[in-house]
């Protein structure tokens, strides 16, 4: 490498310790301080820049440790994973040995391990324990051949075979509608809305209708139950739906419509009960209504006085025609003393609610208010209070 001063001198530039990337040792640039030229004399090898893609110490074709960059050189020792491991020991160039573990006889435990993987598959996809509530059903390639009881069954393996556990006995329920801040407005037969809310309860019967005859089990028993709750509701009045026993027959009613509708499709649903939990009138007119039966049951309050009064009366009056008959027939048998005994209870029951008092002496009847008298001298004798004297 030549630099020159301002002057035209040349300034020789030293790498003292360094080799030159280009081939040359210290100093080299190429030419010598004798004017010698660099080239290949004495069997030295020709300087010139080194090739990057070549490991250290390896010669070219040529013998000049120099040759072209080949890019099949550069992948051969790599693959799809990254490089290539090559050799033995794990500190060696080629990196560590990865191997699987071998057996005592130098074959390989690779095999044995797969074939242990398999057998578990095919036991784990074999082998089903179904319980007491519950059935299954097999799917041979796809399509449904046999149901399973309870107890210990056996099929062929996944993928030829599979096989769907379902709880048939457990007591499946659904609200309608499901949120309760929803109302579910239902027309009544005398033409007015009802805002109920029920609750069906059901079971699986047949586990292969329930899996492969509808398309979805649980929407259709929702459906069914809606179509037979309006259907049951729309032939009965409004009234009705808020008394117990008209509720009673509306849950009995749709029950069986429902069962009727699910047999129809086979969807193997066994309906086991409904329950009306709400029965309101329309939130838009509950004030209304609630007036409406307020005014009803003071009505009904009153007719019930009434008819509690009349029975009264007639109790009353049935009680003295009963005793007017006793009476005649005794006057029948003596007309004179039954004649007598009359009018001496009349008088008593008269004279009983008067203040008056007749004593009759000889043949003058005087009149002694004696009860006025009684009373004037409890009103004029106040009470006594005895005091002892003093010093005693």
């Amino acid at each position: 490498m030549r630099i020159f001063d301002g002057f035209g001198h040349r300034i020789s530039l030293a790498m003292a310790g360094k080799k030159s990337p280009w081939g040359g040792g210290s100093g080299d640039d190429g030419d010598s301080d004798g004017g010698k030229p660099t080239g290949s004399e004495g069997g030295d090898k020709p300087k010139g820049p080194r090739n990057p893609w070549l490991p250290p110490g390896s010669g070219g074709g040529s013998g000049d440790g120099r040759r072209g960059p080949n890019i099949e050189d550069i992948f051969k020792s790599r693959g799809p994973e990254g490089p290539r491991r090559r050799g033995g020991g794990g500190g060696g160039p080629g990196g560590p040995n990865m191997r699987f573990p071998q057996r005592p006889g130098g074959k390989s435990w690779f095999p044995i391990a797969v074939i242990a993987i398999i057998g578990i598959g095919v036991l784990a996809t074999s082998v089903h324990l179904v319980g007491p509530q519950q059935q299954a059903v097999v799917k041979t390639l796809g399509n449904y051949t046999r149901a399973m009881q309870p107890g210990l069954n056996f099929s062929a393996p996944f993928p030829i075979e599979t096989v769907e556990v379902e709880d048939v006995e457990g007591v499946r329920s659904v609200r309608i509608p499901g949120n309760d801040n929803q109302a579910k407005l239902i027309l009544t037969g005398d033409q007015n809305l009802v805002d109920l809310s029920y609750i069906v309860r059901w079971n699986i019967k047949d586990l292969s209708d329930f899996k492969f005859r509808v398309v979805d089990p649980v929407d259709t028993v929702n459906e069914a139950a809606e179509a037979a709750m309006r259907a049951a509701v729309a032939e009965t009045e409004l009234d009705e739906t808020f008394s117990g026993q008209g509720r009673a027959a509306i849950e009995l009613d749709v029950r069986e419509r429902m069962q009727r509708t699910l047999d129809g499709y086979r969807a193997g649903v066994n309906v086991l009960g409904v329950e009306i939990e709400k029965a309101d009138p329309p939130a838009q007119v509950v004030d209304a209504f609630r007036d409406v039966q307020v005014a009803e049951q003071n009505a009904d309050a009153a007719r019930n006085q009434a008819r509690g009064y009349a029975q009264q009366v007639l109790a009353q009056a049935q009680g003295e025609a009963e005793a007017f008959d006793k009476v005649y027939q005794q006057y029948r048998l003596a007309p004179q003393v039954t004649r007598q005994r009359l009018y001496y209870e009349t008088m008593e029951r008269v004279l009983s609610q008067t203040d008056k008092t007749i004593v009759e002496t000889g043949n003058v009847t005087p009149y002694l208010p004696l009860p006025e008298i009684r009373r004037r001298a409890q009103q004029s004798s106040p009470a006594t209070v005895v005091t002892a004297p003093e010093g005693q």
